[in-house]
């Protein structure tokens, strides 16, 4: 008799995008295309299309709580994902949420949208680094991100990066991932450190407008990959890959008249 497999589970706790193209609802796209169950906790709601951001209403921290408790409670999340947290209150009721469990966490620390609206309030990157970074098992910043969180210019080059990521590790992640999309040359290429050391990814820059939620989907396809039990190292390489491919394929669509989303189904239409 054929057993019934269990279901690999993530979720995200992020802000929701009424565009569609990145937060909570790239994250969700992200699960299902990579055969992931997802469950979600919204931080805050934007108004927010391809062009930009036009307003962002955080969600009561408490209710943040609510939501978080009410998933774990029930259901059995593999891996966690938390993007946009706009507050240090609200990042404060994340970490006293998560701080009961082990759940593998990849914490995308969202601090400015695609468009260049910022998203997490200034007085709450101390907050991130205290109560969440200590808390994550894959950090993932981008080049502007890891320079914000440690006060410090961007990164030039692939030792740079390095060089910043052993600071970002030093915060408590048990690995980080520093992202190059922002940078330039033929490729974009990763950094990943773990305790065990370094590994690049690259794959060749994409020449498309369609650039929105790129980083919710990296992350959600890490924290895919968590949820079926993969190592750090192995998520990071099928979440590289997939977003390559989403961007590949996204000028297959013609959503909005600004930064469009990458293809979070390109497999299957």
């Amino acid at each position: 008799m054929n057993s019934i497999q269990p279901t690999p589970i993530a979720m995200t706790i992020a802000g929701s995008d009424s565009g569609g193209g990145a937060g909570i609802q790239a994250d969700l796209k992200t699960f299902a295309a990579l055969g992931v169950y997802g469950c979600s906790a919204i931080s805050s709601l934007t108004a927010q299309n391809t062009q930009g951001v036009q307003g962002v209403f955080p969600v009561p921290p408490e209710f943040v709580q609510a939501q978080i408790k009410s998933v774990l409670s029930d259901i059995k999340v593999g891996a966690i994902k938390t993007g946009m947290l706009a507050t240090a209150d609200i990042i404060q009721a994340v970490a006293e949420s998560l701080a009961e469990n082990q759940i593998p966490l990849v914490l995308d620390p969202v601090m400015v949208a695609t468009s260049g609206d910022r998203l997490l309030a200034e007085d709450a990157i101390s907050t991130l680094i205290n109560r969440l970074i200590p808390r994550a098992t894959i950090l993932t910043p981008n080049l502007l991100e890891a320079a914000a969180l440690l006060a410090a210019p961007v990164a030039s080059s692939i030792a740079e990066m390095e060089l910043q990521a052993r600071s970002l590790l030093a915060m408590g992640a048990q690995a980080v991932l520093v992202k190059g999309g922002h940078g330039s040359g033929y490729d974009a290429t990763d950094l990943l450190l773990t305790s065990t050391g370094v590994e690049l990814f690259s794959a060749q820059r994409i020449d498309t407008k369609n650039t929105h939620g790129t980083g919710c989907t990296l992350a959600s396809a890490i924290a895919a990959g968590l949820a079926k039990n993969l190592s750090s190292r192995d998520a990071v390489a099928q979440a590289k890959d997939y977003l390559h491919n989403a961007l590949l394929h996204s000028n297959e669509l013609t959503i909005g008249q600004g930064s469009g989303p990458v293809h979070h189904f390109y497999k299957f239409y």
